[in-house]
C-alpha cells in the first residue's frame, strides 16, 4: 500500500472510531439509573431553555461554564457549533463550597481551584448524585505550586456537600449533567470551565488585589479573559506558558 494512502487510511479509521465513541457516549450514559432518571425528569426543561435562546438541539451545541466563588454562582453559556457567540442559558447557585478566595495549591487545603480548566470526567454513579470532573491540576498549577502533592478529584456535583468542590442541588446537577452529555455527544469533548474568585469588575479586581497581592498575576489574567468574554461573547484563546502564566488572546 502506498505510504500516503496508508497514512490516510489510518487517520480516517481513527477519526471514525473516535466519532463513533463520542456519539455512543449519550446512550452509554443513559444506561445508568441516575442519568436515565435525569433525562426523564429534566430533558424537556433543558431543551426548552436552549430553544428560548434560539439554540437548536437538533444541531451540535457547545458549552462554556463560568464559576464565581464570591457570588456562589455557576453560569452556563451555550451556542450551536455553527454560531459565533455564546448566550447565557442558566445560572446555578452553589449551595456548598469550602475554602476561600484564592487558588488551590496543595492537597488538603480545601480550596476550590481558580483558573482555566475543562470538564474531563463524567461520573454517573457519584457519591454526590451526579458529578462532572474538573481537570485540576492544570499545566499552570503544576508549574506554580511548590509542593509535590497538589491534590485532585475536583468536581461540580450534587448533594450540597463540599470539601474542595462546588456543590449544587441534585435537581440542578441533573440539568447541568444533561447539558454536558449533549455537548460531549455533539463532539465537544473538552467543555471549558473558568473559575474566578469573583466577578472581576475593576472595583472587585482592585479590592481583591489589595487583599491578596500575591495573586495579582493570576487575577490579572482571569480579569483579561473575563472582560474579553463579556465584550465579545466569544471564548478567548488561552495558552499555558512555560512560566505557568497564561497567554490570552
Amino acid at each position: 500500500m502506498n505510504q500516503n494512502i496508508r497514512t490516510y487510511f489510518f487517520l480516517s479509521t481513527g477519526l471514525l472510531l473516535l466519532t463513533a465513541a463520542v456519539f455512543s457516549f449519550k446512550s452509554d450514559q443513559k444506561k445508568y439509573p441516575r442519568v436515565k432518571e435525569a433525562y426523564q425528569e429534566k430533558e424537556k426543561i433543558t431543551t426548552a431553555q436552549l430553544a428560548a435562546k434560539g439554540i437548536k438541539t437538533s444541531e451540535a451545541i457547545q458549552l462554556y461554564l463560568r464559576a464565581f466563588k464570591e457570588e456562589s454562582i455557576i453560569e452556563l453559556w451555550a451556542k450551536n457549533s455553527s454560531a459565533k457567540t455564546f448566550q447565557l442559558v442558566d445560572s446555578f447557585e452553589v449551595c456548598s463550597m469550602s475554602g476561600s478566595i484564592g487558588p488551590k495549591r496543595k492537597q488538603g487545603d480545601r480550596q476550590v481551584p481558580e483558573g482555566f480548566y475543562h470538564i474531563d470526567r463524567f461520573n454517573p454513579s457519584s457519591n454526590f448524585h451526579l458529578s462532572l470532573g474538573i481537570n485540576y491540576p492544570n499545566a499552570s498549577d503544576k508549574i506554580i505550586s511548590k509542593v509535590d502533592n497538589l491534590g485532585g478529584d475536583i468536581f461540580i456535583h450534587g448533594s450540597c456537600v463540599s470539601i474542595g468542590c462546588m456543590a449544587i442541588t441534585d435537581e440542578q446537577i441533573k440539568e447541568l449533567y444533561i447539558y454536558c452529555v449533549e455537548a460531549y455527544s455533539g463532539g465537544q469533548t473538552k467543555i471549558p470551565v473558568t473559575i474566578f474568585p469573583a466577578r472581576l469588575t475593576t472595583t472587585n479586581y482592585n479590592r481583591l488585589v489589595r487583599r491578596m497581592p500575591e495573586q495579582k498575576e493570576l487575577w490579572t489574567e482571569l480579569q483579561t479573559a473575563y472582560t474579553l468574554f463579556n465584550t465579545t461573547k466569544k471564548l478567548p484563546d488561552i495558552s499555558f506558558l512555560e512560566t505557568g502564566r497564561h497567554k490570552i488572546l
